[in-house]
């Protein structure tokens, strides 16, 4: 691969850095240690967009020449009024399926990349639609049990048994759900000269 800086993912996510590892990159991880509180009046894509940025650029000092990714990933329903964050645990978990059964969920996506020596930064916001199934109680509470997906926006792991769940899946890039767009990622890496195809 060619590219002028070194790679840095601004996430703990161990299902981001998978993703991202599938593209064939060197790059290290930290953790940013920033407040996710939403702001008052903040629309869901406006709090993904701020946050991913707010990542990326938290790293800086520690990664003053560098390309840093950083994403943030909310789910919404009922047209935007209703956010569904990381359950943390299982009747949480268990109250999110019940709320997205036989809804559509729209999943959101904010992607950062900042280089840090120049400091210039491009945000976006990935869309991605998940149409659930109606959903018995028994199969929510066997799906939680089996899976404990306590640490994933929306109570489920579409790469896992999560599939199971749903009815139809629609947008740009199956990555996005998992919390890392690669499409548009590998678009603003090159923009920034680096091709991992190079």
């Amino acid at each position: 691969m060619s590219h002028p800086l070194p790679i840095v993912l601004a996430s703990s996510s161990p299902y981001r850095k998978a993703l991202l590892e599938k593209l064939g990159l060197s790059f290290s991880c930290q953790s940013p240690d920033i407040d996710e509180t939403r702001l008052a009046d903040e629309s869901p894509r406006q709090l993904v967009a701020r946050l991913a940025a707010a990542k990326a650029k938290a790293l800086k000092e520690a990664f003053p020449a560098h390309l840093i990714i950083g994403s943030d990933q909310v789910a919404v329903l009922d047209n935007d009024t209703t956010t569904l964050g990381k359950p943390g645990n299982k009747d949480n978990a268990i109250a999110q399926l019940q709320r997205c059964s036989g809804q559509t969920v729209t999943f959101l996506t904010g992607l950062s990349l900042y280089n840090s020596k120049s400091d210039r930064i491009d945000t976006l916001v990935e869309p991605y639609e998940v149409g659930f199934r109606t959903l018995s109680e028994r199969e929510i509470e066997s799906y939680v049990d089996k899976e404990e997906p306590y640490n994933c926006a929306g109570s489920f792991k579409s790469e896992g048994l999560g599939i199971a769940l749903f009815d139809y899946l629609h947008g740009d890039d199956p990555n996005a759900l998992i919390g890392l767009p690669l499409i548009r990622l590998l678009q603003l890496l090159r923009q920034q000269g680096a091709d991992v195809l190079a």
